[in-house]
């Protein structure tokens, strides 16, 4: 599984990113979390005793055989019916487990949506509609399982009636041959003993058999999770970027062309997005790409680093067609800047160093402080180690941006491909951002793609895009002589109600803008388990870069830690919970978990009660007549039949009613753990051991594990307490000297199951804490595939993955040996009594102090109750791992969170809001308290107002809108609506009055009307109020030209629609809840030039009459407000009207200067 992990990882990123854009990608996540653990169940330990069982089968037919062929022929006619039910019972739970394994993976799928976006969740009250949406998921899963329940039970049961309907049969016609073989009649050839030694071995096989059920269903549960894990692993990539083949010129010239590409997305081949492009870039010129949002300027970025292949046509390389070139290579060639940059949860060293694993600490300065970051960076407590967050979440957005410039210039690429590199900055950086552009562009081949068209007028030359055609090329100067489309654009920018972009500080969510693509977005959670089984050498270029990340990335854990340390570890932040705890988990289903014990229960006697029928059966064979004891085996052989009509019962109701009530406890702990994790505050989120993929693990999991304390082993539990009760009773009974000499075989087994547990609870603490790390850093991968794809790290990810899973891994295998010595003695016990019992029993038989058959009666009696215990102790895995998720999972359950929406507490606003103000407010993101944002902050805009904040980036303004979304709470100061504090106020009250538009939208997987019906989850919203809300954002004309229109399922994250688009329809969602306070983070910095406008003008509309705060760069689009606030160093430095702040010749005037 080790292995495997490391080949399903390796193998999802070699894969093309068509092959991510058709599949819903991210719920590879739970698949690889609950599959590679079922997997593992089916190859684990549970193969070597599966193999024992069917070894000692055999050896006891062939025993059989020798001793008594007809006998034996006899009793195994009944084995063909047995096998027969037991292959069919097997290909069905196998069918239905994979069933059930699908729909848990589209839960797990939607759980990652809304975790990784749970800022635009919370701001628009959606944790209702998500915990619904959820559970409709798990409800389709939970019933697969009962059904796989119901077949298991039925499978069962029909076993057990077979072995006894045997044991029946067997009794019947031996006795027959005994006596017909008795001498004088017979030659005496057949005998007691042949009956013992058949019985016996026919017992032992069929008893094997029997134990060995369990572990046939686990087989085909991992035969169902192999199937998806293997149709990966073994699919070839159709753009492998981890292959060796493929040309590597010595000498790069930078010449790039496109000759007559035509190209339609895998995910949408109806739709053409370029048409017979051609374009020649020549070695050192900028090109530049313009045109409308979803024309096709980023396709062609994709295209040129071989994301994609046309469909006609060619993209060459220094007049190589890059197919013919080796990918990794032609990847390392390029460095990219896309507009919204995704950063990897790790130091800032390690996220520049990614585009040059090879880069030294000097070159790494030397890129940042191109870039407009190592300013910034020396003011952080940590420098260049300070961890960025998950998706760079723990720094604003225009610092995210210069990061990722200096990721692209440590390069030193030879093509430079900028998609709106400096969108996200505020003026100050872009100005001197650009100018560090213009100077690392010399002498590299350079595609720029623009909105902003003044960022690109020195271009050597202009490509303007028109639905997929290339309309006009030229310099500046030349398109603007020709008065066409270039003229339409520019002439339009120059009015200016021109749009902002910049996003600042703590907002992590993010969405793929490349325009018309369909992204990857969606992968998002998948992988929680993974890497190479290669050694850690072979894999990436730079063993320095991989284990100084690992390090960091790990932190919380050091795996060098021993078992008992990590609980210790673990103890401080999670009690390790009592089993009855767990069982109380379950009080809702009681009365189908009583039925299943009184069932387990009659389960467990018919073991002791076959010992003395057993015993009976040979006493009858000392009776002198023959008739009466044909009668007395008549009656006992019915007996036997009427106790396998009994067992089979009794199996059926075991297996169905755990396998019922573990099934609806999975669902409800999934349930209740997922709305737990929805009622925490943000800065839970923003803790680095509670990122998105080690709580989608968590989820699937740790839910899954707690049943392995409930379900089927709590039958088989019960079951072995009855069996070893009676059959010490029994003891005792029949012969206590004969008891006595067996119980000390008692203790030995259950000591083995205790060694065993305290075995496996070290490794299941340490496993699941390592897995959850090691997860985050394929969930990352997959997440941003893009990135990683454009950077060429994929075997980089790999191995951090590797070198995560592999110290523990290693440590799991050191401790085999003492989990198999605990094993084997548990399992040799049983031997060692028969032994013993045999040996003794036959000395008091010898001295006439008991009868031969109360012998048989006590040693089956003890000897099966003690198999019992062994058995148990096959499940002792579940039973540890399920402490170790339950301890979890209460943590969850019962943590209060800083800011509860779900209690309901805090007064509720009267009527609307009159007046928002910040009162010297402090603050620091919990995750960074050393780090202060805001120091004294002032702020207040009235009713009907429109409040614009302006200032460089990082400098607070969007941890503004946090504080008045209540994402956080003040460390000091106030936040006041209608003059109360927020933190005394109704948190969803609050949240109703508030409309958000962030820069970089979220979307959920769901219908165009749906996403901006998520707006108002309160009610449910009418068409005809969705379809005014879209004609308000100017979106409607888009949405009813396509075939499905408001019923078109945008992809997850949106990535069906083009960055443009998706502003549109969040600005759409935000109007339909008719919010007093509008809240526009940049919100129209994703649009194109016509858009922008028709857009901008929308929003002033909807701004009327309402409360609006505003967050921009460019000062252009925020002139009208009424109030002006500039932001310096967390504190408010002047306030007043444009033309106030103008005439003051402050702050505001000189970004006003940059500006213009």
């Amino acid at each position: 599984v080790y292995r495997l992990r490391g080949m399903f990882l390796q193998s999802i990123l070699k894969q093309e990113i068509g092959w991510f854009d058709t599949r819903k990608t991210n719920d590879f996540a739970s698949r690889v979390t609950e599959d590679l653990n079922k997997l593992q169940e089916g190859i684990g330990e549970k193969v070597g005793m599966f193999i024992f069982f069917m070894t000692i089968f055999l050896a006891s037919l062939i025993n059989a055989f020798v001793h008594g062929w007809e006998l034996t022929l006899i009793i195994l006619s009944v084995f063909p019916v047995l096998g027969i039910s037991t292959g069919l019972i097997a290909k069905v739970q196998s069918n239905l487990s994979a069933l059930e394994m699908k729909e848990y993976a589209r839960a797990g799928s939607v759980a990652e949506e809304v975790i990784s976006a749970i800022r635009t969740v919370v701001a628009f009250d959606g944790e209702a509609k998500e915990i619904e949406r959820y559970d409709s998921n798990l409800i389709h899963a939970k019933n697969a399982g009962v059904k796989r329940g119901l077949v298991s039970g039925i499978g069962m049961g029909v076993m057990w009636l077979i072995i006894y309907a045997a044991y029946a049969l067997a009794f019947w016609y031996g006795t027959g041959l005994i006596l017909d073989n008795r001498p004088p009649n017979g030659d005496g050839s057949f005998d007691p003993s042949n009956l013992i030694i058949v019985f016996f071995s026919v017992l032992m096989g069929a008893m094997n058999v029997g134990q060995s059920a369990p572990y046939v269903e686990a087989f085909s549960v991992a035969r169902g999770a192999a199937a998806t894990i293997f149709d990966i692993i073994e699919r070839e990539s159709a753009i492998d970027p981890t292959s060796e083949s493929g040309k590597k010129p010595s000498k790069v010239d930078g010449t790039v062309e496109l000759k007559d590409v035509n190209f339609n997305y895998p995910s949408r081949p109806d739709v053409p997005i370029l048409r017979g492009a051609s374009i020649r870039v020549e070695p050192g010129q900028t090109v530049a790409l313009v045109g409308s949002s979803g024309c096709g300027k980023s396709t062609c970025i994709q295209l040129i680093q071989r994301f994609y292949d046309p469909l006609s046509g060619k993209v060459l390389l220094d007049g190589e067609d890059i197919r013919d070139l080796n990918l990794g290579w032609l990847r390392d060639q390029i460095g990219i800047v896309g507009q919204e940059p995704v950063l990897f949860g790790t130091t800032i060293t390690e996220n520049i160093k990614y585009g040059n694993p090879k880069a030294s600490m000097r070159d790494i300065e030397d890129a940042a402080k191109e870039a407009n970051a190592h300013d910034f960076i020396m003011k952080l407590p940590q420098k260049y180690e300070t961890n960025v967050g998950e998706r760079g979440g723990q720094i604003s957005g225009g610092q995210k941006q210069r990061i990722a410039i200096a990721r692209a210039l440590v390069k030193r690429p030879k093509i430079l491909l900028l998609d709106e590199a400096t969108s996200a900055l505020d003026n100050q950086s872009e100005a001197i951002v650009q100018k560090a552009l213009d100077k690392v562009r010399r002498g590299r081949t350079t595609i720029i793609v623009a909105h902003r068209l003044s960022t690109i007028r020195t271009a050597d030359k202009i490509v303007v895009f028109d639905k997929g055609q290339i309309e006009e090329e030229g310099t500046h100067d030349e398109l603007m002589k020709l008065q066409g489309l270039y003229h339409k654009l520019v002439t339009a920018q120059i009015n200016p109600l021109g749009l902002a972009e910049q996003k600042d500080d703590q907002e992590n969510e993010w969405s793929d803008e490349i325009e018309d693509v369909v992204s990857v977005a969606e992968l998002s959670q998948e992988i929680v388990e993974d890497i190479s089984y290669k050694s850690p050498a072979t894999l990436g270029r730079s063993p320095s870069i991989r284990h100084s990340t690992l390090r960091r990335r790990t932190s919380s854990v050091k795996s060098t830690k021993s078992a008992k340390s990590v609980i210790k570890e673990k103890d401080e932040e999670y009690e390790i919970v009592p089993i009855s705890r767990i069982l109380r988990l379950n009080s809702p289903e009681w009365p189908l978990i009583v039925l299943g014990v009184i069932a387990a229960a009659i389960q467990g006697t018919s073991m002791p009660i076959y010992a003395i029928l057993f015993g009976e059966v040979f006493g009858t064979l000392a009776l002198a007549d023959p008739n009466e004891a044909r009668d007395e085996i008549n009656f006992y052989s019915l007996m036997f039949l009427i106790m396998g009509i009994v067992a089979a019962i009794s199996m059926f109701l075991q297996a169905y009613m755990f396998s019922l009530s573990g099934e609806k406890l999975t669902s409800r702990i999934r349930k209740e753990t997922f709305a737990a994790m929805l009622r925490q505050e943000m800065g839970w989120f923003d803790e680095e051991k509670n990122s998105v993929g080690a709580l989608c693990s968590r989820l699937s999991g740790d839910a899954s594990a707690v049943q392995g304390a409930t379900g089927s082993r709590v039958g088989t539990i019960v079951q072995a307490i009855t069996t070893l009760g009676i059959s010490i009773a029994i003891a005792l009974y029949y012969d206590w000297r004969l008891g006595l000499v067996t119980f000390p075989f008692i203790p030995f087994v259950l000591i083995a199951v205790f060694l065993q547990s305290k075995i496996l609870m070290g490794q299941s603490v340490t496993e699941t804490k390592v897995l959850e790390e090691a997860g985050k850093i394929a969930i990352e991968a997959i997440t941003n595939i893009r990135t990683v794809a454009s950077l060429h790290q994929e075997k980089q990810f790999a191995s951090l993955y590797s070198l995560a899973l592999l110290e523990p891994h290693q440590k799991a295998l050191k401790k085999s040996h003492l989990r198999g010595g605990a094993f084997g003695f548990a399992q040799a016990m049983p031997f060692f009594a028969y032994g013993a019992v045999m040996f003794y029993g036959g000395h008091l038989v010898d001295v006439d102090k008991i009868n031969f058959e109360d012998v048989f009666k006590v040693a089956e009696a003890l000897i099966l109750g003690t198999m019992m215990v062994g058995q148990a102790v096959a499940f002792a895995p579940n039973y540890s791992k399920a402490k170790v998720s339950a301890s979890k999972i209460f943590a969850l359950l019962e943590r209060k969170p800083a800011i509860d929406t779900s209690a309901g507490t805090g007064l509720r606003l009267s009527g609307h809001v009159e007046r928002i103000e910040l009162k010297d407010v402090h603050f620091s993101y919990p995750t960074r308290p050393n780090t202060t944002i805001l120091s004294g902050l002032s702020v207040a805009v009235e009713k009907g107002k429109t409040l614009a904040l302006v200032g460089s980036s990082g400098c607070g303004k969007s941890t503004i809108i946090g504080l008045l979304e209540r994402f956080y709470d003040a460390n000091k100061g106030h936040v006041c609506v209608n003059g109360q504090d927020v933190q005394g106020l109704n948190v969803g009250c609050v949240r109703k009055q508030l409309g958000l538009v962030s820069q970089e939208p979220v979307l959920f997987d769901l219908s165009i009307a749906e996403n901006i019906a998520y707006g108002d989850n309160s009610r449910k919203v009418r068409e005809q109020e969705i379809i005014a809300a879209a004609k308000q954002a100017n979106i409607h004309t888009f949405v009813d030209s396509l075939p499905e229109k408001y019923e078109t399922r945008v992809g997850a994250k949106g990535t069906q629609l083009s960055g443009g688009q998706k502003q549109r329809i969040a600005i759409a969602r935000a109007l339909i809840r008719n919010p007093d306070v509008l809240l526009l983070d940049e919100a129209t910095s994703a649009l194109d030039t016509e858009s922008e406008k028709v857009v901008q003008e929308a929003l002033e509309r909807a701004q009327e009459g309402r409360t609006s705060i505003v967050i921009a760069h460019r000062l252009s689009t925020i002139q009208g407000a009424d109030v002006i606030a500039v932001v310096q160093g967390g504190k408010v430095v002047e306030t007043g009207n444009h033309t106030e702040l103008i005439h003051k010749k402050g702050p505001y005037f000189d970004l006003y200067q940059t500006n213009h």
